[in-house]
């Protein structure tokens, strides 16, 4: 569902795709083949939230913004399922893993990767590059060439999908 609030509607590329059953709220804007899947909940009520291009909100992610701040993803992004990001900075082709937390103020470099179920807390910063893991999420590690090639390939199947869950996706008969 998408709705208006306070005369705040989300601006969604018509060649993104969001499931039927995911909820945007207010001041959002999606950009080119962002993938947002189902369950996920973006809420721009307080804040303002952008989803940049090419960029994966998969499934049961919640996304919010504290009054008057910005949370921001970068393009070729990927939030793993049941991942929270409030009121932080993402950076361009990072992957933040599954049911990891990105708290306020908290910035994720350019193709850095944060673990499954990291908390990055607030106000933190996590280098370009780097590997990022446990609660609190602390930098072990940098990320390596091959890894950067493999997620690209990851990135464009959840690219691909604006296109082929557009064309594909029904209701099954049973």
């Amino acid at each position: 569902m998408i709705y208006e609030f306070e005369g705040q509607v989300p601006t969604i590329s018509k060649k993104a795709y969001v499931f039927e059953n995911a909820t945007i709220i207010g001041n959002v804007h999606i950009g080119d083949y962002v993938w947002i899947g189902p369950g996920a909940v973006i809420r721009g009520d307080y804040g303002e939230i952008s989803v940049g291009s090419y960029s994966a909100i998969e499934d049961n992610c919640v996304i919010h913004a504290r009054p008057g701040e910005k949370t921001s993803i970068g393009e070729h992004v990927t939030i793993g399922h049941l991942s929270v990001i409030h009121t932080g900075t993402i950076g361009d082709y990072a992957v933040i893993g599954m049911n990891a937390t990105v708290s306020d103020f908290a910035t994720v470099g350019k193709w850095a990767a944060i673990g499954e179920g990291a908390v990055v807390k607030n106000s933190s910063k996590i280098p370009e590059k780097s590997i990022a893991v446990g609660v609190p999420a602390k930098v072990l590690g940098q990320v390596s060439d091959e890894y950067m090639k493999v997620w690209e390939k990851y990135k464009e199947n959840y690219n691909s999908f604006c296109k082929r869950y557009l064309e594909n996706l029904k209701i099954a008969k049973i």
